[in-house]
């Protein structure tokens, strides 16, 4: 049906809301809304140097075994999966369903960690098959109000997300070195019981006139029973 081919390109979130009209109905889907949201972005460093060096079928091969493992990790965690932007993934937590602002924060460095975890195997795989250039990933997180509704014109609508917080997150990610996962001081102090992270200080980040504090992820904290 053409529901069922719809639902591939929608988040399931978003798809579920708009078809089960619960979460995002006529009345409300259209005006924008401030919420505080867990915002996450990723890419493959070096993914232009991949692509220069292998026939684009190989290509496609990886980024889609990539983008599908990734997927799943996001589904699995509550995430919504706002786009794909070549290699780029960019999901956020907290919108249309939220289960506070805290556990969204947790789920979202969770997911973040599960998908660190799943790379180091696809990059055994990828070595195993050949690959001499294997790819890494970087992670960038940030905690903040954004306004997320309908943006575009009445013949194309993406649902997504605007503001300062939402490029904060992005920055953040271009700014993590290999297999990092960069978050910002808002979301450390929602996930720092939690999360074991490192502090790495004051950095700079483009687009913003103060450096901002990030703190490196390490691992989930081993609850005692």
């Amino acid at each position: 049906s053409i529901a069922n081919r719809l639902s591939k390109y929608l988040s399931p979130q978003v798809y579920k809301s708009i078809f089960d009209n619960e979460n995002i109905d006529k009345e409300n889907i259209n005006p924008y809304s401030r919420k505080n949201l867990t915002i996450f972005f990723s890419d493959i460093q070096n993914f232009t140097d991949l692509s220069d060096t292998l026939e684009p079928e190989k290509l496609a091969e990886i980024i889609n075994n990539y983008l599908s493992e990734m997927t799943l990790i996001a589904i699995e965690c509550g995430g919504t999966i706002d786009k794909f932007i070549g290699d780029a993934i960019m999901v956020f937590f907290g919108d249309p369903v939220s289960r506070g602002v805290q556990n969204d924060a947790i789920s979202c460095v969770s997911m973040a960690i599960a998908m660190r975890k799943a790379m180091e195997k696809l990059q055994q795989r990828w070595q195993s098959a050949g690959i001499k250039e294997i790819p890494s990933l970087r992670m960038g997180i940030n905690t903040g109000l954004c306004k997320v509704g309908n943006f575009g014109t009445e013949h194309h609508l993406n649902y997504t997300l605007l503001g300062r917080s939402v490029n904060l997150a992005s920055r953040l990610e271009s700014a993590a070195c290999d297999e990092e996962i960069l978050i910002s001081l808002s979301t450390y102090e929602l996930v720092k019981h939690s999360i074991d992270c490192t502090n790495r200080g004051e950095i700079a980040v483009k687009g913003f006139s103060k450096p901002v504090i990030a703190y490196s992820v390490i691992d989930m904290i081993k609850q005692e029973n």
